[in-house]
């Protein structure tokens, strides 16, 4: 009965605000021939209980910290324990020159590092390759072998740190690569913890440092699926990427709905090779994007992890907890970032800082101020991380839990987002899932047509971009950016020379035979064959060379 009265309550409150809400706007409406508002604003002046509907369920819709459907985040006490991760990405020239930086990062307050490669080392050939020359160290750092890969973690414990790896196409190599590195430290694979990218679905869609076709790049992430489960059980072994769809222009809703579609296929190719999903599914983690406007990057986070619980328990019949968890990584979105009055880069980043805090992110990756010129210098990268240190620290924005829950606004937008990402997950389940629909083009034109309207808007003046289609000034060239030297490319010819001359070559030759041999047979797992080749110092190149002589290359073609 109490009960009853409580509905009745609730419906005349509900009528009361209704009434008052129809003579707030009417009073508004009335002033605005004097005072009009602002173009392109959200569709609603005001947020109210109306907004979130007389049937809201809180347990349903949200529920508690730590809790499914994990609205509210992932651990029931989030940072009020341990702060987010404070994972610097940072990378560039040689080994040696990034393993300084590395240091310095951790020293200065880092809690985890994040490796950027270069483009030679991401779409898998050596520095000597004529397909490197120009690009050798130039927006992130050149590995060629497990020698580089020695040098770039000395004096850094790897049962001590987490790292992350943005790598896609050879991300079996690399993270190879790295358990040799632990091996030699002494440390085995079972204490390593961090991630590998390992996301070739968005690189097909929105990045572009593919090399394999679709059906073996599948068969080399669920090899890695397979292989981690047993014998790297801390390390995350994906990380399904919105932060490059989101690069290329995407909306919110659809970073998050193309993301979790990828992540759906991930799954469904897992469980086709044998795999049980609470076996692996408690390792997949995602990777997020902190873009300008900071309460609708709130509501993504939110919505993303409710939308992920209910895929994984509604559809996959996931049963642990850690399955339905969406944990993430962010970066703040370089593209957000100009080159015009590069200071303001300070404050975008720390708009973006804070809206990952309070959506509820397990680490994050702050870029620097210069980005948009040029790789980070290390006073930049101090910068950027001081200000996640700053939010951590003085904000109080890491005090409570999900600090903007209950929001009228938040929790409306939340709702919208997850709606209009289910929209677009059905769509693409009706097209076939997430690998057709880019075979078609869809997640493309999808993404272009967003970015298109985007651009438009700057140039019309719809959407202000702070010192560049307002507030301008006349500026001086920017001065002291980091370059990397030309000599690079040479250096590392000579380390592969060395290399080859010192090493056990038959040892190298028989491995990867082997390899090729595994890469033939489709029920082989090739991370102990890719390990074995590692460990007898074959190079990044000639060990993708052999998968690429068996698997051939991705050509890409779209039907738009």
């Amino acid at each position: 009965m109490k009960n009853k009265y409580f509905k009745e309550d609730l419906r005349m409150a509900f009528e009361e605000i209704k009434a008052g809400l129809e003579k707030y706007h009417a009073e508004v409406e009335a002033k605005l021939v004097k005072n009009p508002e602002r173009a392109n604003l959200v569709p609603n002046r005001l947020y109210t209980p109306v907004d979130l509907g007389e049937n809201f369920d809180y347990m349903t819709k949200l529920g508690f910290p730590g809790e499914y459907p994990y609205t509210r985040g992932v651990q029931p006490t989030m940072y009020r324990g341990r702060f987010w991760t404070m994972r610097m990405y940072a990378g560039f020239s040689t080994a040696e020159e990034s393993n300084k930086r590395y240091r310095y990062l951790l020293a200065n307050g880092g809690s985890g590092l994040s490796c950027a490669f270069d483009l030679p080392t991401q779409i898998g050939y050596d520095s000597t390759d004529p397909m490197a020359e120009g690009e050798v160290g130039k927006v992130g750092v050149a590995i060629d072998s497990l020698a580089d890969m020695e040098i770039l973690f000395d004096q850094i414990s790897l049962d001590k740190v987490s790292t992350s790896m943005t790598i896609n196409a050879p991300a079996s190599v690399l993270l190879a690569m790295y358990i040799a590195v632990a091996e030699k430290q002494g440390v085995s694979a079972d204490k390593l913890r961090g991630t590998i990218q390992n996301d070739i679905l968005k690189e097909y869609a929105a990045r572009g440092t593919y090399i394999f076709p679709p059906k073996p790049s599948m068969r080399l992430i669920t090899n890695i699926f397979e292989y981690c489960s047993k014998n790297v059980p801390l390390w995350n072994t994906i990380s399904i990427s919105g932060y490059h769809i989101r690069e290329a222009g995407s909306t919110a809703s659809q970073e998050i709905a193309f993301t979790i579609a990828d992540g759906i296929a991930y799954v469904e190719a897992a469980i086709k090779a044998g795999l049980d999903v609470d076996a692996f599914a408690g390792r997949l983690s995602f990777f997020w994007n902190a873009h300008n406007n900071v309460l609708e990057e709130v509501a993504k986070f939110r919505a993303s992890r409710r939308v992920w619980a209910k895929v994984m328990k509604e559809r996959f019949g996931a049963k642990k907890p850690k399955s339905m968890m969406l944990r993430v990584h962010t970066q703040t979105a370089g593209s957000m970032l100009t080159a015009q009055q590069p200071n303001n880069n300070i404050v975008r980043v720390a708009l973006q800082t804070a809206a990952a805090v309070m959506g509820g992110t397990q680490s994050l990756h702050t870029n620097s101020k210069d980005e948009a010129l040029a790789l980070p210098t290390t006073e930049s990268v101090t910068i950027a991380l001081r200000t996640q240190q700053i939010v951590a620290y003085e904000s109080g924005l890491a005090d409570t839990v999900d600090p903007l829950g209950g929001s009228y606004y938040v929790e409306a937008l939340t709702d919208k987002i997850e709606a209009e990402a289910w929209e677009y997950i059905k769509k693409i389940d009706e097209i076939g899932g997430a690998p057709e629909a880019i075979a078609k083009g869809y997640i493309q034109k999808e993404i272009q047509d967003s970015a298109y309207k985007w651009q438009m808007e700057i140039e019309k003046g719809d959407r202000i971009i702070v010192g560049v289609n307002k507030f301008t000034q006349e500026e001086e060239a920017p001065k002291n950016l980091l370059r990397v030297d030309g000599s690079v490319g040479k250096l590392q010819a000579e380390k592969i020379a060395a290399l080859k001359a010192r090493r056990d070559n038959a040892a190298v030759e028989a491995a990867l035979k082997a390899l090729e041999a595994g890469c033939a047979d489709e029920n082989v797992n090739l991370m102990p064959l890719i390990l074995d080749a590692v460990r007898a110092y074959a190079t990044e190149g000639e060990i993708c060379g052999v998968m690429r002589k068996v698997f051939g290359e991705y050509q890409p073609h779209t039907t738009l």
